[in-house]
């Protein structure tokens, strides 16, 4: 077979190996952004009819919350660096009280250019969540775009990794967003980025 040939097929088998990547990706693509728009259906079924929603006994004000459209870049994978001296972290809430949480571990991801790191907190108040890991943090679009008082995000434990998966298309808001009365804790000051992390759940009014 001719050089030129040679040449030609290999560029004609590249193009297809692109292509099909591509159409791999778009479905790929498709598939996560039809997984959170489910999530974010069944979170509003559930706002506007569980007797443990917020709006309990109210549901006919609820009007459906507003979220940034999905987005896999901010589905980041974080470098975890877990704390070996931990401190107990005392953080304020809306109501002027406080909740009581151990260090658990660090999550370093870079975004927008910009390196990040976010604390990870351990439940340690005796209840259902005593355990549980809890994550708050603040970023650009706070007090603008998002609640000025910070969003969370859920996270588990990942015990022998060295990264953990933060999708901030999952960030929601605490729901003192929506009712006064309940108490919420504020972000920690390291967890104050600065980078905008147009993912999640925005302001609700």
């Amino acid at each position: 077979m001719k050089t030129k040939n040679i040449l030609l097929l290999l560029i004609i088998v590249v193009v297809l190996i692109s292509v099909l990547y591509s159409f791999m990706g778009s479905q790929d693509q498709s598939a996560y952004a039809d997984e959170i728009t489910k999530e974010r259906e069944d979170k509003d079924r559930f706002m506007r009819t569980s007797a443990e929603s917020p709006f309990a006994g109210h549901t006919e004000d609820f009007k459906g919350l507003n979220y940034f459209p999905p987005d896999a870049r901010y589905k980041v994978t974080a470098d975890i660096t877990p704390i070996q001296n931990k401190k107990m972290v005392v953080l304020v809430t809306n109501d002027g009280n406080e909740q009581r949480y151990i260090e658990y571990a660090y999550a370093d991801f870079d975004l927008d250019g910009l390196h990040n790191r976010l604390l990870i907190l351990e439940v340690i108040d005796m209840g259902p969540f005593k355990g549980k890991l809890f994550l708050a943090f603040g970023d650009d679009t706070s007090a603008g775009d998002t609640y000025g008082a910070g969003r969370y995000l859920d996270v588990s434990k990942t015990p022998g990794s060295n990264t953990i998966t933060l999708d901030f298309n999952k960030a929601y808001n605490p729901y003192c967003a929506y009712i006064e009365k309940y108490s919420c804790p504020f972000p920690p000051p390291e967890n104050l980025l600065k980078v905008s992390l147009r993912a999640g759940e925005k302001n609700y009014h």
